[in-house]
Protein backbone atom coordinates (compact mmCIF):
# COMPACT_ATOMS: atom_id res chain seq x y z
CA UNK A 1 0.00 0.00 0.00
CA UNK A 2 1.46 3.33 -1.07
CA UNK A 3 0.56 6.12 1.31
CA UNK A 4 0.78 9.73 0.10
CA UNK A 5 1.46 11.25 3.51
CA UNK A 6 3.35 14.30 4.65
CA UNK A 7 7.02 13.21 4.86
CA UNK A 8 7.26 14.91 8.24
CA UNK A 9 4.60 12.64 9.76
CA UNK A 10 4.98 9.48 7.65
CA UNK A 11 7.67 8.07 9.95
CA UNK A 12 6.14 9.20 13.26
CA UNK A 13 5.27 6.62 15.93
CA UNK A 14 2.84 6.57 18.85
CA UNK A 15 5.70 6.81 21.35
CA UNK A 16 9.06 8.51 20.99
CA UNK A 17 11.61 6.00 19.70
CA UNK A 18 14.48 8.31 20.65
CA UNK A 19 13.82 7.55 24.32
CA UNK A 20 14.38 3.83 23.69
CA UNK A 21 17.70 2.33 24.64
CA UNK A 22 17.10 -1.29 23.64
CA UNK A 23 19.47 -3.70 25.32
CA UNK A 24 21.42 -6.03 23.05
CA UNK A 25 19.97 -9.56 22.84
CA UNK A 26 16.51 -8.41 23.88
CA UNK A 27 13.13 -8.57 22.14
CA UNK A 28 13.04 -4.75 22.24
CA UNK A 29 16.30 -4.64 20.31
CA UNK A 30 14.90 -7.11 17.74
CA UNK A 31 11.77 -4.98 17.24
CA UNK A 32 13.82 -1.79 17.08
CA UNK A 33 16.08 -3.25 14.38
CA UNK A 34 13.13 -4.66 12.41
CA UNK A 35 11.36 -1.27 12.38
CA UNK A 36 14.37 0.98 11.86
CA UNK A 37 14.39 3.68 9.20
CA UNK A 38 16.25 2.56 6.06
CA UNK A 39 17.58 4.60 3.13
CA UNK A 40 17.13 3.08 -0.33
CA UNK A 41 19.95 4.10 -2.67
CA UNK A 42 21.95 2.79 -5.65
CA UNK A 43 20.52 -0.58 -6.76
CA UNK A 44 17.77 -0.30 -4.12
CA UNK A 45 16.33 2.96 -5.48
CA UNK A 46 12.54 3.23 -5.73
CA UNK A 47 10.73 3.42 -9.08
CA UNK A 48 8.90 6.77 -9.04
CA UNK A 49 5.98 7.11 -11.47
CA UNK A 50 5.66 10.84 -10.77
CA UNK A 51 9.36 11.43 -11.53
CA UNK A 52 9.11 9.26 -14.65
CA UNK A 53 6.10 11.18 -16.01
CA UNK A 54 7.75 14.50 -15.20
CA UNK A 55 10.93 13.45 -17.00
CA UNK A 56 9.47 11.61 -20.00
CA UNK A 57 5.97 13.05 -20.28
CA UNK A 58 2.64 11.25 -19.71
CA UNK A 59 2.39 10.01 -23.29
CA UNK A 60 5.54 7.92 -23.12
CA UNK A 61 5.52 4.26 -22.20
CA UNK A 62 6.83 4.48 -18.64
CA UNK A 63 7.05 0.69 -18.44
CA UNK A 64 10.08 0.77 -20.67
CA UNK A 65 13.14 0.05 -18.50
CA UNK A 66 15.19 2.79 -20.18
CA UNK A 67 12.57 5.47 -19.50
CA UNK A 68 11.86 4.64 -15.88
CA UNK A 69 13.19 7.06 -13.28
CA UNK A 70 14.43 5.66 -9.98
CA UNK A 71 14.97 7.86 -6.95
CA UNK A 72 16.42 7.64 -3.45
CA UNK A 73 13.81 6.93 -0.81
CA UNK A 74 13.27 6.15 2.85
CA UNK A 75 11.59 2.96 4.08
CA UNK A 76 10.30 1.97 7.48
CA UNK A 77 8.22 -1.02 8.62
CA UNK A 78 5.71 -0.01 11.31
CA UNK A 79 2.59 -1.60 12.79
CA UNK A 80 -0.57 0.00 11.35
CA UNK A 81 -3.09 -2.23 13.17
CA UNK A 82 -2.37 -3.49 16.69
CA UNK A 83 -3.44 -7.17 16.81
CA UNK A 84 -5.51 -8.72 19.64
CA UNK A 85 -2.90 -11.48 19.85
CA UNK A 86 0.76 -10.67 19.20
CA UNK A 87 2.92 -13.58 18.00
CA UNK A 88 6.67 -13.00 17.79
CA UNK A 89 8.75 -15.58 15.93
CA UNK A 90 12.46 -15.35 16.65
CA UNK A 91 14.88 -16.26 13.87
CA UNK A 92 17.03 -18.84 15.62
CA UNK A 93 19.35 -19.77 12.77
CA UNK A 94 22.21 -18.15 10.90
CA UNK A 95 24.23 -19.00 7.80
CA UNK A 96 27.69 -20.45 8.38
CA UNK A 97 29.12 -20.81 4.92
CA UNK A 98 26.81 -23.22 3.09
CA UNK A 99 25.33 -24.53 6.33
CA UNK A 100 22.73 -23.32 8.81
CA UNK A 101 23.64 -22.99 12.46
CA UNK A 102 21.20 -22.69 15.34
CA UNK A 103 21.36 -19.52 17.45
CA UNK A 104 21.30 -20.65 21.08
CA UNK A 105 21.85 -17.41 22.99
CA UNK A 106 19.18 -16.14 25.35
CA UNK A 107 16.96 -13.31 24.10
CA UNK A 108 15.47 -11.28 26.93
CA UNK A 109 11.72 -10.67 26.78
CA UNK A 110 9.37 -8.94 29.27
CA UNK A 111 6.15 -10.10 30.85
CA UNK A 112 4.50 -6.88 29.61
CA UNK A 113 5.62 -5.21 26.38
CA UNK A 114 4.70 -1.82 24.93
CA UNK A 115 4.38 -1.75 21.13
CA UNK A 116 3.74 2.00 20.89
CA UNK A 117 7.32 2.85 19.76
CA UNK A 118 6.84 0.41 16.87
CA UNK A 119 3.32 1.54 15.81
CA UNK A 120 2.54 4.24 13.28
CA UNK A 121 1.17 7.45 14.78
CA UNK A 122 -2.12 6.75 12.98
CA UNK A 123 -2.48 3.16 14.21
CA UNK A 124 -6.04 2.24 13.24
CA UNK A 125 -7.34 0.62 16.42
CA UNK A 126 -5.62 2.76 19.05
CA UNK A 127 -7.70 5.52 20.65
CA UNK A 128 -6.56 9.06 19.90
CA UNK A 129 -4.24 10.35 22.58
CA UNK A 130 -3.04 6.90 23.68
CA UNK A 131 0.73 6.60 23.83
CA UNK A 132 0.85 2.99 25.06
CA UNK A 133 -0.09 -0.29 23.35
CA UNK A 134 0.46 -2.90 26.06
CA UNK A 135 0.56 -6.69 25.77
CA UNK A 136 0.81 -9.40 28.45
CA UNK A 137 2.78 -12.62 27.91
CA UNK A 138 0.72 -15.83 28.08
CA UNK A 139 2.70 -18.42 26.10
CA UNK A 140 6.25 -19.37 25.10
CA UNK A 141 7.51 -22.14 22.81
CA UNK A 142 11.06 -23.33 23.40
CA UNK A 143 13.24 -25.60 21.24
CA UNK A 144 16.13 -27.68 22.50
CA UNK A 145 18.54 -29.48 20.21
CA UNK A 146 20.11 -28.68 16.85
CA UNK A 147 18.95 -27.70 13.37
CA UNK A 148 18.64 -31.40 12.50
CA UNK A 149 16.81 -32.69 15.56
CA UNK A 150 15.42 -31.57 18.88
CA UNK A 151 12.39 -31.23 21.09
CA UNK A 152 9.70 -28.56 21.47
CA UNK A 153 8.23 -27.65 24.85
CA UNK A 154 5.89 -24.86 25.92
CA UNK A 155 5.18 -22.55 28.82
CA UNK A 156 1.53 -21.53 29.14
CA UNK A 157 -0.29 -19.34 31.64
CA UNK A 158 -3.61 -20.54 33.04
CA UNK A 159 -5.66 -17.42 33.67
CA UNK A 160 -9.23 -16.14 33.90
CA UNK A 161 -11.12 -15.24 30.74
CA UNK A 162 -10.15 -11.82 29.36
CA UNK A 163 -13.48 -10.20 28.42
CA UNK A 164 -11.70 -7.11 27.11
CA UNK A 165 -9.73 -9.29 24.70
CA UNK A 166 -12.97 -10.91 23.54
CA UNK A 167 -14.37 -7.44 22.74
CA UNK A 168 -11.26 -6.67 20.73
CA UNK A 169 -11.41 -9.93 18.78
CA UNK A 170 -15.17 -9.85 18.08
CA UNK A 171 -15.80 -6.12 17.62
CA UNK A 172 -12.38 -4.61 17.04
CA UNK A 173 -12.80 -2.43 20.13
CA UNK A 174 -10.76 -2.40 23.31
CA UNK A 175 -12.14 -1.17 26.61
CA UNK A 176 -9.22 -2.56 28.57
CA UNK A 177 -7.67 -0.44 31.28
CA UNK A 178 -5.24 -2.97 32.75
CA UNK A 179 -1.57 -2.12 32.61
CA UNK A 180 -0.31 -5.03 34.74
CA UNK A 181 0.31 -8.62 33.60
CA UNK A 182 -2.75 -10.84 33.50
CA UNK A 183 -2.73 -12.85 36.76
CA UNK A 184 -2.43 -16.62 36.51
CA UNK A 185 -0.28 -19.70 37.06
CA UNK A 186 2.46 -20.70 34.64
CA UNK A 187 2.94 -24.33 33.58
CA UNK A 188 5.70 -26.10 31.67
CA UNK A 189 4.36 -28.61 29.12
CA UNK A 190 6.57 -31.32 27.61
CA UNK A 191 4.62 -34.03 25.80
CA UNK A 192 2.41 -35.58 28.50
CA UNK A 193 4.31 -33.98 31.41
CA UNK A 194 2.87 -30.79 32.91
CA UNK A 195 4.24 -29.03 35.99
CA UNK A 196 3.80 -25.58 37.57
CA UNK A 197 6.73 -23.16 37.25
CA UNK A 198 7.60 -19.63 38.37
CA UNK A 199 7.49 -16.62 36.07
CA UNK A 200 11.27 -16.24 36.50
CA UNK A 201 11.69 -19.71 35.02
CA UNK A 202 9.57 -18.67 32.03
CA UNK A 203 11.49 -15.44 31.45
CA UNK A 204 14.82 -17.31 31.51
CA UNK A 205 13.76 -19.74 28.78
CA UNK A 206 15.31 -19.80 25.31
CA UNK A 207 12.21 -18.54 23.50
CA UNK A 208 11.46 -19.52 19.92
CA UNK A 209 7.87 -18.26 19.80
CA UNK A 210 6.29 -15.65 22.08
CA UNK A 211 2.56 -15.13 22.51
CA UNK A 212 1.13 -11.91 23.99
CA UNK A 213 -2.47 -10.76 24.53
CA UNK A 214 -3.44 -7.13 24.32
CA UNK A 215 -4.09 -5.22 27.54
CA UNK A 216 -4.41 -1.61 26.42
Amino acid sequence: EVSMEDPETAFCTLANREELNPEEDSIHHCLYQFTRNETLTETNKLLCDVCTQRHCGPKNNIKSEKKCVYTNAKKQMLISLAPPILTLHLKRFQHAGFNLRKVNRHIKFPEVIDLAPFCTAKCKNVAEGNTKVLYSLYGVVEHSGTMRSGHYTAYVKMRAMNSHLSDLVLRGQSQALETEPVKGQWFHVSDTHVQPVSVSKVLSSQAYLLFYERLL
